[in-house]
């Protein structure tokens, strides 16, 4: 009877935790705010207590899930609807580097130091602080820079080549097998496939492991071994 109860308090605190994140929606673990990350160990140390005590029964736990679950999207919307308490609730960007300059006092307040912030330039591929116009410390613990403009990447536009229209890939051939939703996403039916794999050669669609169009439009395959 107890493997039973564990078993059924598995299986409701995995569907109660699938279905709060769902209706949370998604979100990348670097864009998780402190709320969030708080909220996640929370839950789960919840949950994890729950399912292993004895005395606790699934009902117990079904009602910490819901509970939790209202609370979560209780504080969300409040956050997104009302604008002036989302600051003291969430905390606000702050900006470390302002013209070039490093505010010491920002810094030093959002418990950084130099080291850490060369570290975090050179996740964004700045190794100096000097390259740097604007740094902005996000409320989720990344920071956003805008470089000088001399250390800032050409473009095409920049130097008058002419700008192509990028689209997204499409899968459209996997392990010999077609992908219809990828044809028609791109607006073409399985004779025009066909035909774009004869081209290059490819007789039989079973010969080809992978085949896509890539963002410039071009078809792009891979034989099966």
């Amino acid at each position: 009877m107890e493997l039973e109860s564990i078993l059924i308090k598995l299986i409701a605190g995995f569907v109660g935790l699938w279905a709060m994140t769902r209706l949370l929606g998604k979100k990348e673990i670097a864009a998780l705010t402190p709320f969030d990350f708080i909220s996640a160990v929370m839950l789960g140390d919840l949950v994890g207590n729950t399912i292993y005590e004895k005395d606790t029964s699934v009902w117990m736990l079904i009602f910490t899930l819901a509970i939790w679950t209202v609370l979560s999207v209780t504080f969300e919307k409040i956050t997104q609807r009302y604008q002036k308490l989302r600051k003291p609730l969430e905390g606000e960007p702050e900006i470390l580097i302002r013209n070039g300059q490093i505010d010491l006092m920002r810094l030093r307040r959002n418990n950084l130091d130099f080291d850490q912030l060369r570290m975090m330039l050179r996740a964004k591929d700045t190794f100096s602080v000097s390259e740097v116009a604007y740094a902005i410390y996000e409320t989720n613990g990344s920071l956003s820079i805008l470089k000088k403009p001399q250390y800032e990447v050409v473009t095409r536009e920049d130097i008058n080549l002419n700008v192509q229209q990028t689209h997204m890939p499409q899968s459209l051939v996997e392990d010999g097998i077609i992908q219809l939703k990828g044809l028609r996403d791109l607006g073409k039916d399985e004779v025009w496939l066909h035909q774009q794999l004869q081209e290059k050669g490819f007789l039989d669609i079973k010969a080809v492991a992978y085949a896509e169009v890539n963002e410039k439009g071009e078809l792009y395959v891979v034989t099966r071994m």
